[in-house]
């Protein structure tokens, strides 16, 4: 059995993380932390874990994998899209993959790690295929610019009161224009949705932009 510890700051990733690996007999989901501060304990109590925690959270890898080691542990890094790993691999952690790893490769990269193999790059690790922009980048024109704010807003986390609220607007509006960003996505509720433009890095990207402009009140 596969012990695992999940580490991210983004809790719509954390949970979509964690709904795809719980359905696996041989992981089990022992703890998750959104901040660092509840990481190092969850390391002491639950050791021989596998960590997956995110380079977002700035952790200190000459800090981290020490400690990781001494509690008989493997880590692996959930880095940003496009980020590159060779740094966290040359510090020691046992795996590596984006945020827009599919659901089949982090399965195995978490395995492979728990079986003891080192420097386990998740498949599609180093770029996202042709077909993967292709989605990303249909979806993201077929989004109109009030859409791609909401999906923006919903990998943020937000809920459908504080997406109205910055939007000037109201909640059954949110819901109607949900309804047909669903239609557009092929998802059916809005954790679906904020990981299926997580995997797809046009749309990502696209998501992030808008959501910068949203934050700064552009």
């Amino acid at each position: 059995m596969n012990k695992l510890i999940l580490a991210d700051n983004q809790a719509i990733f954390r949970a979509g993380t964690a709904k795809i690996l719980a359905m696996e007999d041989d992981f089990r989901i022992i703890a998750q932390c959104a901040e660092v501060e509840r990481l190092f304990p969850a390391l002491d109590t639950f050791r021989g874990a596998i960590l997956l925690f995110a380079s977002s959270l700035k952790l200190d890898p000459q800090v981290l994998v020490p400690r990781v080691l001494a509690a008989g542990s493997r880590c692996i890094v959930i880095a940003e899209n496009g980020e590159p790993v060779h740094p966290w691999f040359a510090a020691g952690v046992s795996g590596a993959t984006h945020r827009n790893v599919t659901g089949p490769a982090l399965i195995e990269c978490v395995r492979r790690v728990g079986q003891g193999d080192r420097h386990v790059r998740a498949a599609g690790l180093e770029a996202p295929g042709i077909d993967e922009d292709a989605v990303g980048s249909r979806v993201r024109d077929r989004l109109t610019p009030k859409e791609l704010k909401i999906v923006a807003l919903i990998v943020q986390g937000c809920k459908n009161k504080e997406i109205a609220l910055r939007l000037t607007t109201t909640e059954q509006v949110i819901k109607n224009y949900l309804r047909s960003i669903y239609d557009k996505t092929g998802v059916s509720d809005r954790l679906e949705l904020a990981l299926f433009t997580i995997h797809h890095r046009i749309l990502a990207e696209a998501a992030q932009a808008v959501g910068e402009q949203i934050m700064q009140g552009l």
